[in-house]
């Protein structure tokens, strides 16, 4: 079968040899190990698409993020500047956490931020846009991650506004599974992101040390659950995240998950809704038709998931099934930004959905499919649809049917969800209207409190870090650039494909 999209995509195929996920190649490059993005191997950006810029999407425009307060100088007009230096305000789910007190401590002292008040100690990655490290805020022993952007690069290569889309969608989060901007700046070379430091790498480097490289479904469905509710607080936003792998999975001190990498993201308007279902496991049919309510004024500061605020009630006082007669209907919260329509040929070509390939346009129906190949990964150690070359894969993606291998065993229900989330007609992909909510009451997740998900154990805890290495490399040579605060980075992370030097994470 042909498609009118693959000869569109053969050039930039051509051009993007190394970023396939090889054998020996993506997959034991040392920036798999990285903290916020992975490095390009697996990606597969369109070179023809201009910037990949959202501005160019059919999709209903959202306004630009409000800036945090103190932040007039946020150019939403997009142009050559992406912000000023800002400190956002504490996140609900992180209000105790002590790096927003030294972020305040700091800025109390000497304000605005800049590159002079952090120690660099460490690069942990890089990506298409930008290199990250982990850097210490002077005198508070507070260690951030901090998102470094050559200024001349972005404009250069025309990716100033997927570095400002970004920045827009990081400010907007609070939530425990998505990453926390403590602050933000510029300088004259750089734009610079301060976020969460997760010391436990990616899902990708942790499945790889498991035995057989592959995960049991018990964890498999603690990282999915994790996931899911990300993935959830995401679409309520009216956010298509577009860029879920493994590699973009982080594992924090406590063996909790967070997604990371918002820079190929798609903003659009979404409408929360209140929908009467016959059942709470009801399946896509289960929806009665012309029941639904627009819940008008609800504001992000309203969306709450589940993990927010668990309900503790007394054994007296609690309900069992039984006591749930489903008699009447009940009412169904829904914020899936059904939509949402994109033209943009932007992912990673074993997780792309096929009306991505087909060139048909796409929603938030493609964290679905992603979703699906997160999960068989996770449980087979590979993905479904890989081929001998990138246009071997996307033919795969778009002509094979799924096929489950004999070794690992799995179990029924997982290859039900599986299956449900790998239909390649998006419209009758399962979760496309009813969003997280379908996937949740999926018997794969049967046992899951989604209430109490933070509080359940991870199958992996990380070793604690010993941040005192640094200090005592600092003291042995402080010429070093990256044990002090320069004014200015290493020249590697201008460049716009830095050198792929040997960072061990530790």
């Amino acid at each position: 079968m042909n498609y009118n999209s693959y000869n569109k995509l053969s050039a930039a195929n051509d051009k993007m040899a190394s970023n396939s996920r090889g054998k020996g190649n993506a997959r034991s490059n040392p920036a798999a190990h990285s903290h916020v993005f992975p490095s390009d191997n697996r990606s597969c950006r369109n070179k023809s698409d201009p910037a990949d810029d959202t501005t160019n999407q059919s999709a209903n425009p959202v306004p630009a993020a409000v800036p945090e307060s103190g932040d007039r100088s946020f150019d939403t007009s997009r142009s050559n500047s992406l912000d000023s230096s800002s400190a956002a305000h504490a996140k609900r789910h992180t209000g105790s956490d002590c790096r927003w007190e030294a972020i305040h401590l700091a800025c109390c002292r000497e304000s605005p931020l800049s590159l002079v008040h952090f120690r660099l100690l460490k690069r942990l990655g890089y990506g298409d846009i930008g290199s990250v490290y982990l850097v210490e805020l002077k005198g508070t022993q507070a260690f951030f991650a901090m998102k470094v952007m050559d200024k001349e690069s972005l404009i250069s290569r025309n990716k100033l506004v997927r570095a400002q889309t970004e920045r827009e969608i990081l400010g907007l989060l609070d939530h425990p599974f998505l990453p926390t901007l403590y602050t933000h700046f510029e300088t004259d070379k750089f734009y610079c992101l301060v976020m969460e430091y997760c010391s436990g790498g990616n899902l990708h480097s942790l499945r790889q040390k498991q035995p057989n490289k592959h995960f049991n479904e018990q964890a498999v469905r603690f990282y999915a659950s994790e996931v899911l509710l990300a993935l959830e607080y995401l679409h309520m936003l009216g956010i298509v995240y577009r860029d879920l792998k493994p590699e973009n999975v982080l594992v924090r001190d406590g063996g909790h998950i967070m997604l990371s990498d918002f820079d190929l993201s798609l903003r659009c308007s979404v409408s929360p809704m209140l929908v009467k279902s016959s059942s709470v496991h009801a399946g896509a049919n289960g929806v009665e038709k012309g029941l639904v309510h627009a819940a008008g004024g609800i504001s992000q500061g309203c969306i709450q998931p589940s993990t927010f605020f668990p309900r503790i009630l007394s054994k007296k006082n609690r309900k069992t099934k039984s006591d749930f007669s489903f008699k009447g209907s009940l009412l169904e919260f829904n914020a899936e930004p059904t939509d949402a329509r994109s033209m943009s040929f932007v992912g990673t070509h074993e997780y792309l959905a096929p009306e991505i390939i087909r060139g048909e346009g796409h929603g938030s129906a493609v964290d679905w499919w992603a979703f699906g190949i997160f999960l068989y990964e996770l449980l087979h150690g590979m993905t479904p649809f890989k081929g001998n070359s990138n246009r071997a894969t996307l033919c795969n993606v778009v002509e094979q049917p799924l096929r489950f291998p004999d070794s690992p065993p799995v179990s029924n229900v997982a290859r039900d969800l599986i299956r449900g989330l790998l239909v390649k007609d998006p419209q009758k992909r399962i979760a496309t209207k009813r969003g997280a909510t379908e996937i949740k009451q999926h018997p794969f997740f049967e046992g899951v409190n989604w209430a109490l998900v933070r509080g359940a154990h991870p199958p992996s805890v990380p070793d604690p870090v010993d941040f005192s290495q640094f200090r005592s490399k600092e003291k042995k040579a402080p010429e070093n650039a990256a044990a002090t605060a320069p004014s200015s980075l290493p020249a590697s992370v201008a460049a716009a494909k830095p050198k792929t030097d040997t960072f061990e994470y530790f």
